[in-house]
Order: C-alpha cells, then structure tokens, then sequence
C-alpha cells in the first residue's frame, strides 16, 4: 500500500495503523524504515512532486516481489513541503519471518532512492529549488533522461 500526505509524515500515527492492521496477519516481523529531512546545505526543508501512476506501478512490483516470499510492504512518502528534522519517508516490511523482512527492506529502501518515482526539492529562502545534482535519470521518462 502506497500512502501519500501532504507535508511532513506523523510517524506515530502511520506505524500505530501499520501495527494494528498487522496483528491478525500473524507475521513474526515488521522491519520498518523512517527517512528524515537533514539540516545540511542551508536547506529550510525539502519539497516532493509525486506522479502517483508511475509510483504505483514501481510499487506493485515490488509489492508482488515481497508476496512471493510471504511478505506485504507498506510505504507512506509526503508531497509538498516537508521541514528539516521531520519526515518525507517511512516504509515497512510485514513478513512471517525476519530475516525476509530484514533483507527486503534494505533492497527496497535502496531501490525507492535510485528509482522511485519522486522529484526532489531544496527549500532555500522559501523557494523551491529542483536538487538535479541528488536525481537520479528514470527509464523511459522523456526529458528527465536527458539531466
């Protein structure tokens, strides 16, 4: 399940309706990941586009990758502007066994920052401005193949 927010995530909020869904699931596991904006570069925060069909289809991949090892994965990212020392990103791993969920939230999370499909934006002096040095090029994405 992919779950968009505007703004900064409540991690609280998310993961206590996250664990609650899970408790009649009998999984042994919820390995979960929390991406928290950094005060570095003299950024106010960061600032998210989302194109939710592309991000769901990424999503469903991995989703079916993760249900051929009995596993479920959940994800929350925030759209719009998001303060330095709160969250863009959270995800977790809901499986019967650790060490599949411990090993599948690694590949995702480094998977999500290589090619999920989410653009980035510094905050600086209240504008907005594209972080092309952090982005990554998308497969088949027209003029982004072109940063």
């Amino acid at each position: 399940m992919v779950e968009l927010y505007r703004g900064d995530l409540e991690i609280e909020q998310i993961f206590k309706k996250w664990y609650e869904w899970s408790l009649d699931k009998n999984f042994g596991a919820m390995v979960s990941f929390v991406g928290t904006v950094r005060d570095e570069n003299a950024i106010e925060g960061l600032s998210f586009d989302v194109y939710k069909p592309i991000l769901q289809e990424w999503f469903d991949r991995w989703q079916k990758r993760a249900q051929a090892k009995g596993a479920v994965i959940k994800m929350a990212h925030s759209i719009g502007n998001v303060p330095v020392h709160t969250s863009s990103f959270i995800a977790a791993v809901f499986s019967p066994k650790r060490r599949v969920a411990l090993e599948l939230i690694d590949e995702f999370v480094e998977d999500f920052k290589a090619n999920a499909p989410i653009w980035k934006y510094d905050l600086k002096d209240g504008r907005r401005i594209y972080a092309k040095d952090r982005s990554h090029k998308m497969d088949g994405s027209g003029i982004l193949n072109s940063l």
